[in-house]
């Protein structure tokens, strides 16, 4: 048998696994299409550093670095909506340390996967600077 073929879950487990990834990870082009449509229910975070943040965002998106996250940086966060967090791209945690400390803090998260990176190589539009405008 060869390695791919080896050990493969059963439907009905890899069924769960991926709802269970699909309730957590969001992707780039779910993204824009949901910020294109002026859905509302989430709000994009920023989790890189603030110099990141200005030298190119994904437009809407809030800096708050992942270091950053306490309950006071967080107060002003909306309770009920959904908090997208992204880093650089695919070789970068932040974005799961920025979602882990937000759960904990009792919200409710996704990470974007791929991160800016993938964001930019999709060709999506990119803001600069520290204008900080919530949708």
């Amino acid at each position: 048998m060869t390695r791919v073929a080896a050990n493969p879950a059963e439907p009905a487990a890899a069924a769960a696994h991926f709802r269970r990834l699909l309730s957590v990870e969001t992707d780039p082009a779910d993204l824009r299409a949901d910020l294109e449509d002026g859905a509302g229910g989430f709000l994009v975070l920023d989790v890189r550093s603030p110099e990141h943040y200005a030298a190119g965002h994904i437009p809407g998106a809030i800096s708050l670095p992942a270091k950053e996250i306490t309950a006071e940086t967080t107060r002003e966060l909306p309770r009920g909506d959904v908090l997208v967090t992204y880093c650089w791209g695919p070789g970068c945690n932040g974005a799961d340390k920025g979602a882990l400390k937000l759960a904990e803090l009792g919200f409710t998260v996704k990470k974007l996967i791929g991160g800016f990176q993938t964001w930019r190589w999709d060709r999506h539009p990119i803001a600069t600077g520290t204008d900080q405008e919530r949708r």
